[in-house]
């Protein structure tokens, strides 16, 4: 049985609710062909699915360029980018090249990219194992530093430092990419990227090569700069909020601390990273190993 009864504003009300209800959680034409399957999925520019990385910005591009253990798939630049690079558009290259409007490169980075006009895609360069090591006096060993930004800038200061490599595990830590790169600013192509399955069995391989291994931490009884002995040292270092993990801690030589006599009593891990390079550098001139 049906109602006569007119309807009144309130169920027009009620009506149009429901409507803007059911528009609004109704999937979108692009949100149903990603669902749908063999459906296209939208993926961040940043994240490419071809096994290669993206690198941006002059000073990552040029040392990409100039690395012989690098190989590049294509670039793509401005005119003004291979001015400031140094490249001849009509020359001939061992790459592709692309002249392009600093847009297409947007297009392809997202516009949050600085890529200063210039993008190489290239293979990842592949870590090395431990036993290639070789000679280097200082090492940087991180202990589940995740954040590419982190890494990235302690690349840069481990190769002005001299730095021969720098340590990392295969799982929790990140992959080569462009935001790693544009961070490391060029450090990326001129330090040994080392990864390792166990970080304690790591640093004890250390150990034995005669390494003192020094871990990091805002709380240890004993200043840095008097913790330094003998002629190779390896600086290990945890994730912010974290730290050191605890097997890492029971693990290296010695704990030792930056002394901040300031209101705050820790840094950010990439500049704690830079402070430790430098007095481990010092220490390792004193002994005659620059």
């Amino acid at each position: 049985m049906t109602s006569d009864r007119p309807k009144t504003p309130k169920d027009s009300h009620y009506a149009r609710l429901r409507r803007q209800h059911r528009s609004l959680s109704a999937p979108t034409p692009s949100d149903r062909s990603a669902d749908r399957p063999g459906g296209r999925k939208h993926l961040p520019p940043s994240l490419p699915t071809d096994g290669l990385v993206r690198l941006y910005g002059l000073h990552t591009a040029r040392a990409a360029l100039d690395n012989p253990r690098r190989t590049v798939e294509r670039v793509l630049a401005t005119r003004n980018a291979l001015h400031r690079l140094g490249i001849e558009e009509t020359a001939a290259h061992a790459f592709p090249l692309e002249i392009v409007e600093p847009r297409e490169i947007d297009r392809i980075l997202g516009t949050d990219a600085v890529h200063q006009g210039v993008l190489v895609e290239a293979k990842p360069l592949k870590p090395k194992p431990l036993a290639a090591l070789g000679e280097a006096a200082l090492v940087v060993v991180l202990d589940q530093v995740t954040d590419p930004h982190n890494v990235g800038a302690i690349m840069r200061s481990g190769v002005a430092f001299g730095a021969g490599a720098l340590v990392t595990t295969a799982r929790h830590s990140p992959q080569e990419s462009g935001v790693l790169a544009k961070s490391a600013s060029g450090a990326l192509e001129h330090i040994d990227l080392i990864e390792v399955r166990n970080l304690a069995e790591a640093l004890g391989r250390l150990h034995e090569a005669g390494f003192q291994t020094i871990g990091l931490d805002s709380d240890a009884p004993a200043e840095l700069e008097k913790s330094f002995a003998g002629t190779r040292i390896a600086l290990v270092l945890g994730a912010e909020g974290k730290g050191l993990r605890q097997k890492s801690r029971e693990t290296v030589d010695t704990l030792a601390r930056l002394d901040m006599p300031g209101a705050i009593r820790s840094l950010n891990v990439s500049n704690a990273a830079a402070i430790a390079l430098y007095a481990a550098r010092r220490h390792l001139g004193s002994k005659g190993n620059s």
